[in-house]
């Protein structure tokens, strides 16, 4: 096949744009095309990295999403994140087709992405698909350790009642959330109606799965989708990853005393001042000093004590090597920056993938876990303590820091590579499934 053009299709935060910007520069150092697709909200971070844009709604659909008040509860988040879905589909089918040109166009899909793509492909406008998984719990499975949201299913329970589990879940939540909407824009496509649960759809329809995550940290179990490839997690080093690029606020406080504390409820989530009041009251007890991070100022007192420093965003692989740990919702990306940096962790899932991360931190001896539901300040003070206390957590995160130290510099571009020789080894490229 002639060298494609590669439609990287992004949603959500910034560490899910993050993952996309280190594979599309890697693909650039092949010589590839290369154009990301993802909110508008983000073009400048795009542009930033010296990729080619186009933006999906605007600023005030991006927030709206942010702001719903149902997005971080684990069990009515797929509902609001969904919350007006045909419209965002349209809006993406719609960016797809205005990016021009004459080679193979294959797009590399963020999973919420897929059905989308699946209509672009079917319709004629991509040739292939290549999903992208950035967290072991979006690849659905019904092997151990099994995660539905906060719900941890007992290593004992049969396989045919995990089946039956996610026969339940999907009729009863994502389902009825997920198919009218999707149904309704493939039949304007002039397409027939799915024919399938929504989940399964996401892990079969495309023609290539690759997940952004080492096997030491969720081994593929039997029932992923195949063909796959295993990648690494994707460290992205935005240009202001140093130290140097600190400001004078954060360098000062820095200089000035022990290492902090981190507390991050995520770049995406607008509606954490519970968590930082509750950080707040619970640094009061443990006498340490912390940087809080939050893009939304609101969040926090407008007075803060000397001992505690807010800033809006600071680069993780700069920061968490000088934290003595760091307490965060349970991201990918925070979590797997805290391992590289062989930081302590204390995670506090809200949704989504954060529980299954959290408890994948918890098996590595690299930190504990505390559901942001379970929060109090006596609670988060004692397990502050503990934590950073805890020199068997200590030495579990410095054994998995030199893991990641004794490693080859990564090279995203192997990975692309390989993706290319699994596509060009599969042409004719389908149009459809």
């Amino acid at each position: 096949m002639s060298a494609p053009h590669y439609l990287l299709l992004t949603v959500g935060s910034t560490g899910d744009l993050h993952p996309f910007l280190w594979l599309g520069q890697a693909l650039q150092t092949l010589g590839r095309e290369v154009t990301v697709l993802t909110h508008a909200y983000h073009c400048d971070r795009v542009r930033g990295a010296g990729l080619p844009v186009v933006g999906i709604g605007t600023d005030e659909d991006y927030l709206r999403v942010l702001r719903h008040p149902d997005l971080w509860n684990p069990k009515k988040g797929f509902a609001a994140l969904l919350a007006d879905y045909r419209r965002d589909l349209e809006q993406a089918l719609q960016a797809l087709r205005s990016v021009k040109g004459a080679a193979p166009r294959i797009a590399i899909a963020h999973p919420f992405t897929v059905p989308g793509a699946a209509i672009a492909r079917e319709t004629g406008a991509l040739q292939a698909i290549v999903a992208v998984h950035l967290a072991p719990s979006s690849l659905r499975t019904c092997h151990d350790p099994l995660r539905m949201g906060d719900l941890a299913v007992p290593r004992w329970v049969p396989m045919r009642w995990r089946q039956a589990l996610w026969r339940f879940a999907d009729r009863r939540w994502i389902d009825p959330v997920a198919r009218p909407p999707l149904d309704a824009v493939r039949r304007a496509q002039g397409l027939p109606d799915m024919g399938m649960s929504f989940l399964p759809h996401i892990g079969q329809a495309p023609d290539l799965t690759v997940s952004l995550f080492p096997s030491w940290f969720a081994p593929s179990p039997p029932d992923w989708p195949r063909p796959f490839i295993e990648g690494e997690f994707p460290l992205f080093e935005a240009a202001d990853a140093t130290p140097a690029a600190f400001s004078p606020e954060l360098a000062a406080f820095l200089a000035a005393g022990e290492a902090p504390l981190v507390f991050t409820a995520g770049t995406g989530n607008l509606q954490a001042s519970g968590f930082f009041a509750c950080a707040l009251a619970a640094l009061a007890r443990t006498g340490h000093r912390a940087v809080l991070l939050t893009s939304d100022r609101a969040q926090l007192p407008a007075t803060l004590p000397p001992s505690v420093l807010w800033q809006s965003y600071v680069p993780l692989a700069a920061l968490l090597p000088r934290a003595a740990a760091v307490v965060h919702h349970g991201g990918i990306g925070t979590t797997a920056e805290a391992l590289r940096a062989g930081t302590p962790q204390l995670v506090t899932p809200f949704a989504w993938d954060q529980f299954d991360n959290a408890d994948r931190v918890v098996a590595l001896g690299a930190g504990q876990s505390l559901p942001a539901r379970r929060l109090g300040t006596r609670t988060l003070a004692d397990r502050l303590q503990a934590l950073t206390g805890s020199a068997s957590v200590r030495a579990c995160c410095a054994g998995i820091a030199a893991r990641f130290a004794s490693m080859p510099a990564q090279d995203p571009a192997a990975l692309c590579r390989e993706i290319d020789r699994r596509l060009s080894a599969a042409m004719p490229l389908s149009t459809g499934r």
